[in-house]
């Protein structure tokens, strides 16, 4: 007696595969990611995970911590990380790295810091202040501003008509295009 076994390629005595006919399978495409995003906008995500890897929830301490601590204690100590409980997002404990003949000076202006971080992150994210001696990169040199436009001298036929406009940024847009264009009438002139 002869059995009817399906061969061993898969297919049925009759030659099909048992799928329906009809519709062929589309080749797979990877979903785009939108629209193209500037590289700044991809930066903090990016950062994201190193940071809370070393303990920052966020970045910007670290980035700000000139304008955080003040220029002259950031020159001598700088953040290394911020622990907390499992769960938890406040009563950390601050880890910094301070310049070993600065250590004196910075152990006695601790409250002041962990002051001035809890009122950065607006709750009370620090409790505790560890030091650790070591080598501290300076912070990066701020160039000095320039004085802003609206300082400087305007002529007087156009100074009445601007000083009506209460936006201070539109007034000082508008007061650079008054001298732009005085300036060009004067080139013009000689």
């Amino acid at each position: 007696m002869e059995r009817d076994t399906p061969p061993k390629s898969g297919k049925s005595a009759k030659g099909t595969t048992g799928k329906p006919k009809g519709k062929a399978a589309k080749p797979y495409q990877r979903p785009r990611g939108g629209p193209a995003r500037p590289v700044s906008e991809l930066v903090p995500q990016i950062g994201r995970a190193a940071f809370r890897r070393y303990g920052f929830v966020q970045s910007s301490v670290v980035t700000r911590w000139n304008e955080i601590v003040g220029e002259h204690h950031a020159k001598v100590c700088s953040p290394e990380s911020i622990r907390f409980a499992p769960g938890e997002k406040s009563d950390g404990i601050l880890q910094l790295v301070v310049l070993p003949a600065h250590a004196p000076l910075i152990q006695h202006v601790i409250p002041e810091i962990m002051e001035r971080v809890n009122r950065f992150f607006g709750y009370r994210a620090v409790a505790r202040v560890k030091m650790r001696q070591g080598a501290v990169k300076p912070p990066a040199a701020v160039e000095k501003r320039k004085a802003p436009p609206s300082l400087k001298p305007i002529p007087m036929e156009l100074g009445d008509s601007l000083r009506d406009i209460g936006d201070p940024e539109l007034r000082a847009v508008l007061e650079s295009l008054a001298r732009s264009v005085a300036q060009k009438e004067e080139d013009e002139s000689t």
